[in-house]
Order: structure tokens, then C-alpha cells, then sequence
């Protein structure tokens, strides 16, 4: 994950601050970590019913039902399914309603497509082997078990918290993150941080890189091919994409990238396509960078048209918004983040370019980290897998952070 210059140094600087955690004494911290090593079995159990779910995106109520069961039955208040449907409990605070905060805890609902069909070939559900739960649907669901986990422990601890401590699994986020969109709405006026829960901490994440996805069709007489070479569509199709790809991007720090990775062009050998298309991704930490460059798309394209003849029509395939947080690096949130990463064995990545939900709080202008890491691997492959040492180090870094963010 890459880190600006200005941002490395005040990386140091939190590294350097987050050495204790005065506000969560050790006794807790240490009991937290033994109620998640106590409810191992539960919380893999959690993951296998959870993993044999097919929940492609759009299609999560089984799941997002499963998920809101569990979060009764181990204690949350106010536990509610949405129409997308999300899922949220909470363990409340003690403040008064005018003075209660919250910070927010999010897992995913949703899968890559690819997952329902592995789940649908499978010859078994997913199984427990070891350190690993193997099967489809394992991957993304244990970050989902990990925070049912730490909301279990800190139940179990008795923690009372002053804000409320929100727990969420949010649906849709690979279709363009449309559950922590509607999770954001509900409680941005409430919350004063959320946290991403993608591993177990060992990257964690405070800034948010833009990323706006292109879907660019051509259009162009078509015919057999013994009508001739030109005009064609494809001529248009290789001028824009040699040209879109040469167009000179900033300086490294910006994080200003553009890509094109997908072309689609005719069915046959001998016709000449009338219709074509190819993807731009184009990426940077602010937003007057994607500015320029679809702008200057926009002029290749312009100008490919001038000389071929060939019509583009550019369309919005998915716009995510980035941004960076003034102060985020030194904040409780982030240099707490930091001390109990530490306190569990990893020394973690900072960085500020985040692609996930957190990106919706960061560019609404609410503190956000993402806190990626080890959770298994082979994702979206038949032999996907939860690592389940992962998993618990996940739900241990949660219940402290929740610990420690649930007071002043």
C-alpha cells in the first residue's frame, strides 16, 4: 500500500504516539483476547453456517437473516434487516441520547459472483480443517464471523461503553458499496468513526483513493469482410486505446493511475463489427486528478472520432469517491488502531489510498479505517478458505478497538 512523503512522517509520528493504550487497562484486553479464544469453535461455527449461504450481490436476505439470528442470540440490542438488506445490533451506551455517539463496525454480506456457482458445483458445504474453514463462501464471511466474535466477547467481558458500539454487515458492496452508502446515511450524524473490517489489521487504512470505472462504446458501419478494410470499428477502438494509455500521469504521490483492461470486439472472422467496447479505470487520491484524466479521455476520443469516423459513447460503469481526513493519521482512532496491532504480534502498513466501504464515510467527511490483512485465500476459486487464526486475531483486534472507542 503506498504512503505519501508528508504521510510517512506522520506515520512515524503515530507509530511513535501509540504506544499505550491507557484507555483499555490490560485486564480487559487480556480477558477479551481469552473469551475469543474460549468461543473458537462457536465463532467457526458461525463462519461454516454462514459460508454454505449463497449470497451473491443483490441476493444476501438468506445470509443477512442468518447473520441477524446470530446477532440476537448473542446479545445485541436492536438488531434490524433492511430492504438491501443490511444488518445492524448494537451494544448501547450509557451516555444520554444528546451526548451518545457511535462508532461503527462493518463487515461485508455480499460475494463475488463466481462464489454462488463454486457453491452450487460443490460436492460438500464448507468444512473445518484444521486452521482452515475450506470451502466457497468462506473468505469474505469470516471477517462477518470475526466481528460477531468481538461483539460476543465484549457482551461477555460486561463492557459498557459511553457511545454506542454498532456492528454491521452491509450488503451490496460489490455492486458499488450501495449497503455502507445506506449504513451512512443512517448514522453519519451519529458516528464519529467507522471501522472496515476486511483481515486482521495488518494494513490499516485512513485515506480513501478516488475510482471512477468507464465502460467507453464504439460504433462504426459494420459488413462482411469483402467489403473492405474501412471503415472500421476496431481502427477506433485501437487508436483510443493506444492513446488513452499514453497520456502522461502526474507525479507518483498522486496516486493517479489509468488503466484499461477489458476490450470486446465482434463475433466472427469475416464481419466487420459495427459496435464495440473497452473499460477505463481511472484512479487518484483527489479528485481534480480523475478530473484531468477523463478529460483528457474525453479529447482522444474526440479526436480518434475526427479522424475515423468512429461515434464513442462514454457510460458511468462505477464511480467511487476518495478524499483524506485532516489529522486522521494522529487520531484516537488510528493510533489505537496501531498500539493494539502491536499488542497483538503485527507491526502494520499505514496508508492512505483505502478502496472499500470505508471510502464512503471518508469522502462524506467522517473518520474511517480499513483494516485489512490475512483472512484466507484462493478467493472466489473453488478452493477458497478461511484461515482461522486469522479470523480470531481479527475478532480480538475489533473487541479492543471497540474497548477502547467506546469512551471519550
Amino acid at each position: 500500500m503506498f504512503v505519501t512523503t508528508a504521510a510517512r512522517a506522520l506515520c512515524a509520528c503515530a507509530l511513535a504516539y501509540a504506544a499505550p493504550l491507557s484507555a483499555q487497562p490490560a485486564a480487559l484486553a487480556a480477558r477479551l483476547d481469552q473469551l475469543v479464544d474460549a468461543h473458537r469453535d462457536s465463532i467457526s461455527a458461525d463462519l461454516l453456517r454462514l459460508a454454505a449461504i449463497r449470497s451473491p450481490s443483490g441476493e444476501e436476505a438468506e445470509r443477512a437473516h442468518a447473520v441477524a439470528a446470530r446477532m440476537r442470540a448473542i446479545g445485541l440490542a436492536d438488531v434490524t434487516v433492511d430492504r438491501l438488506p443490511n444488518v445492524t445490533g448494537r451494544i448501547r451506551g450509557s451516555l444520554p441520547d444528546v451526548t451518545r455517539r457511535a462508532i461503527v463496525f462493518v463487515a461485508t454480506l455480499d460475494d463475488l459472483a463466481p462464489v454462488a456457482q463454486h457453491q452450487r458445483n460443490a460436492t460438500r458445504p464448507p468444512y473445518a480443517d484444521g486452521d482452515r474453514v475450506i470451502g466457497p463462501g468462506s473468505n469474505t464471511s469470516s471477517t462477518t464471523a470475526a466481528v460477531l466474535g468481538a461483539a460476543r466477547a465484549l457482551i461477555a467481558a460486561g463492557v459498557r461503553p459511553e457511545h454506542d458500539l454498532v456492528f454491521a454487515a452491509v450488503a451490496q458492496e460489490e455492486t458499488g458499496l450501495l449497503g455502507m452508502k445506506a449504513l451512512y446515511g443512517e448514522w453519519k450524524s451519529r458516528a464519529d468513526a467507522f471501522v472496515d473490517v476486511l483481515g486482521d489489521g495488518r494494513s490499516l487504512t485512513y485515506g480513501a483513493i478516488g475510482i471512477h470505472w468507464w465502460k467507453v462504446w464504439a460504433y462504426h458501419q459494420g459488413g462482411h469482410t469483402l467489403t473492405g478494410g474501412l471503415p472500421n470499428v476496431n481502427q477506433g477502438i485501437a487508436r483510443a486505446v493506444d492513446r488513452i494509455l499514453a497520456i502522461p500521469q502526474p507525479p507518483a504521490s498522486t496516486r493517479s493511475v489509468l488503466n484499461i483492461s477489458m476490450i470486446r470486439s465482434g463475433d466472427v472472422v469475416n464481419r466487420k463489427p459495427d459496435s464495440a467496447w473497452f473499460s477505463v479505470d481511472i484512479r487518484a487520491l483527489e479528485a481534480p486528478a480523475i478530473a484531468r484524466n477523463e478529460a483528457a479521455v474525453r479529447a482522444v476520443l474526440d479526436s480518434v472520432s475526427r479522424e475515423t469516423g468512429t461515434r464513442f459513447d462514454l457510460r458511468v460503469l462505477q464511480q467511487t469517491a476518495g478524499g483524506q481526513i485532516a489529522g486522521a493519521v494522529t487520531s484516537k482512532l488510528v493510533t489505537s488502531s496501531v498500539a493494539i496491532a502491536k499488542a497483538l504480534g503485527i507491526t502494520p502498513q499505514l496508508g492512505n489510498a483505502g478502496s472499500s466501504n470505508l471510502n464512503v464515510a471518508i469522502a462524506g467527511g467522517t473518520l474511517a479505517i480499513g483494516m485489512g490483512g490475512e483472512r484466507g485465500g484462493a478467493r472466489a476459486e473453488p478452493g477458497e478458505f478461511a484461515d482461522v487464526p486469522s479470523m480470531l486475531r481479527s475478532a480480538k483486534f475489533v473487541a479492543r478497538l471497540a474497548a477502547v472507542m467506546g469512551v471519550r
